[in-house]
């Protein structure tokens, strides 16, 4: 896999054997190829009218020792255009799960996964990633920023990955102004060059959110993303993510295990033991 990156330097300074080792455990935690030669293919947007993501019969299980844990069991579920669902319920329950085959983070056992009409639980390697990375935006709990890197190179990050070298020199000052742009937006453009171990606990979700977003997904995908804050912290990002979903049509989809903010959604989908229990309509 070549995962050669190009880190952006705000500054004249900084340690390349840091920016090598940075840009490498980025690459590894996304699961990238950069400039993949395969493009995921574009759907009419008459055949993708209406729902964005749908699952047929998911099933997932886990092996743990020589015992085969079912997890999800014949998952059936839409995702809307346009919409913010909560898929909630208890630990254990599988959500996690969903929203990892969702984002094709892994592959289920048996169903299949549609989104904008064409099935991509079954593509290859190289087209999860491109969908990742182009396609895809995710969130999650922990925020997964490196501690090597400012506000600023974290949020680039995913487009040093997906871009060549060649690519991300000619683009740098269009993909730079993006992420200051978002950066400012999500209230944190005094952070820019500010390392995670600097910031609050809302200040790094903040910034994941801005990195999630600088490839301009169609679909959001955030695991737990106030999981990890105090209640008033956390009310604060979920307004972020309603600003978004609302004012520029972001689709997103959110697990979560706390009612008030799946009361909040559009739509709910509830799990139970690897099941949909009671969806709204």
């Amino acid at each position: 896999m070549n995962r050669r990156v190009l880190r952006e330097i705000p500054d004249d300074h900084a340690d390349c054997s840091t920016t090598q080792l940075a840009t490498t455990r980025v690459a590894v935690a996304l699961d990238a190829t950069p400039h993949a030669s395969v493009e995921p293919r574009r759907i009419d947007a008459a055949h993708a009218r209406g729902d964005v993501l749908r699952t047929t019969g998911l099933f997932k299980s886990f092996r743990k020792g020589p015992v085969e844990v079912p997890v999800l069991r014949g998952v059936d579920m839409s995702v809307r255009r346009g919409e913010l669902l909560a898929i909630v319920g208890q630990s254990g329950s599988g959500k996690s799960t969903l929203l990892h085959l969702l984002g094709t983070l892994d592959a289920p056992d048996q169903g299949e996964i549609h989104f904008e009409g064409r099935r991509i639980d079954n593509v290859s390697s190289a087209e999860r990633d491109l969908l990742r990375n182009r396609r895809f935006g995710m969130i999650f709990q922990f925020y997964h920023l490196l501690p090597e890197l400012s506000v600023l190179e974290n949020v680039l990050a995913p487009v040093m990955i997906t871009e060549s070298v060649v690519g991300y020199m000619m683009r740098r000052r269009r993909h730079r102004r993006r992420a200051v742009e978002l950066i400012e937006l999500l209230g944190l453009g005094h952070r820019l060059a500010h390392k995670p171990r600097e910031l609050s606990g809302g200040e790094m979700q903040r910034t994941a959110i801005a990195r999630a977003l600088v490839t301009n997904p169609d679909l959001l995908l955030a695991d737990e993303p106030t999981g990890n804050l105090d209640h008033e912290t956390g009310r604060e990002i979920l307004d972020v993510l309603r600003a978004l979903n609302r004012e520029q049509n972001l689709t997103i989809v959110m697990v979560t295990h706390d009612q008030s903010i799946a009361d909040r959604a559009d739509r709910v989908v509830r799990l139970a033991d690897g099941q949909v229990q009671f969806p709204n309509p």
